[in-house]
């Protein structure tokens, strides 16, 4: 049996996300979006297109989603091992 101890809270965020299906070779442009924080500042929110079928493009999107949360700090090897699906 694995005892897992948290010396901290689970950071908590606010996922921004948008999604929008359009003909392949239809789009020219993706501009740049930005959020307005409480704090006053403002962030940029980074727009990634993939092209394909909808399997491809939904197995293309969870390893999109798998690797963005691989890069943010706060998750603990034992949290990944609760929460992760893998």
């Amino acid at each position: 049996m694995v005892v897992v101890r948290y010396s901290e809270v689970m950071a908590r965020y606010t996922l921004v996300y948008g999604i929008r299906l359009v003909p392949e070779g239809t789009l020219t442009r993706a501009g740049e979006v930005t959020l307005e924080l409480t704090s006053g500042e403002t962030a940029g929110l980074t727009l990634h297109t993939i092209d394909g079928t909808i399997p491809q493009l939904r197995r293309a999107l969870d390893r999109s989603l798998d690797a963005f949360f691989e890069f943010l700090p706060g998750a603990s090897d034992d949290d990944r091992a609760l929460y992760d699906d893998n």
